[in-house]
């Protein structure tokens, strides 16, 4: 399968910090902390998102390099993207983010 990155458009999505970010693991079981292709530490961050009609639904998203957020802040992703993923008979979507910014902030299109 080809991992072919998905943009996600977070226009209208409010999200929701709920877990601070934690380095992101490779294996439970060994401890190791997982790595992008430039050797820098992958963290991971829990967001709630809610859509425009009230659905809700949380979501891990791996970043590099680690965010200054907490929980109970909202953000809005830089650069979202989903990557569909098989293992195993199994799938599903992971997310990757370049950065995150508070909500509040300005900024400009291209910045999403």
């Amino acid at each position: 399968m080809r991992n072919i990155p998905i943009p996600v458009d977070v226009s209208k999505l409010q999200i929701t910090c709920v877990k601070a970010a934690k380095p992101r693991l490779v294996s439970k079981e060994t401890g190791e902390i997982k790595r992008d292709k430039d050797g820098n530490t992958m963290y991971e961050l829990t967001l709630l998102i809610e859509d425009e009609f009230n659905r809700m639904e949380l979501v891990k998203v791996s970043v590099t390099p680690e965010p200054q957020i907490n929980a109970g802040e909202e953000v809005v992703p830089v650069g979202l993207v989903g990557f569909v993923w098989e293992q195993a008979g199994r799938w599903g979507i992971a997310y990757r983010a370049q950065a995150f910014i508070p909500a509040g902030s300005p900024r400009t299109g291209a910045d999403l």
